[in-house]
């Protein structure tokens, strides 16, 4: 019984350790013993868009009509293009490569079309290699990284037009 607390406390330590450096997954291996541990990911909070009205029905609208209809036949500017990306970010900090193995083809390039469960690059933290995953389905349009490259938690390796 007291192995079993012991080794309760040992995986409680390492559960405080990942939350502690933001780490998403640990696997320790000694001799015969394995031990996997995965974090789930905080999502992002929603966002929804409410629309202005006007709280009076005897306001007078902010934009003119032929200033809308400019507007929608407008073509989306840079800018507005950019901010359609998503941004595919490291979940962890360590070392990137872009294929399997160093003879391998890249997991992806730009172009490629990807879904969620798309492998799209490898982390190596602490001995450890982390698949790090599309999440989203669309087509990469930008690759801010190299293979080899130190990476940061939060930076962002790759950008995606959703479909």
């Amino acid at each position: 019984m007291a192995q079993k607390n012991d080794d309760l406390q040992k995986i409680k330590e390492l559960i405080e350790i990942m939350k502690d450096n933001d780490l998403v997954e640990v696997e320790i291996k000694h001799d015969d013993d394995k031990i996997f541990l995965k974090r789930s990911q905080p999502q992002p909070p929603a966002v929804t868009a409410v629309p202005l009205m006007a709280s009076n029905a005897h306001t007078t609208p902010l934009v003119s009509n032929q200033m809308q209809a400019a507007a929608a036949e407008a073509p989306p500017s840079a800018a507005q293009q950019q901010d359609e990306l998503v941004e595919i970010k490291a979940a962890l900090v360590g070392t990137l490569y872009s294929a399997p193995s160093p003879d391998s083809e890249p997991y992806v390039e730009v172009g490629s079309r990807v879904d969620p469960q798309t492998v799209v690059c490898i982390i190596e933290a602490m001995k450890v290699m982390n698949e790090i995953k599309a999440e989203i389905s669309g087509t990469i349009t930008e690759i801010l990284v190299t293979n080899g490259q130190a990476v940061e938690y939060g930076q962002v390796l790759f950008k995606v037009k959703p479909d």
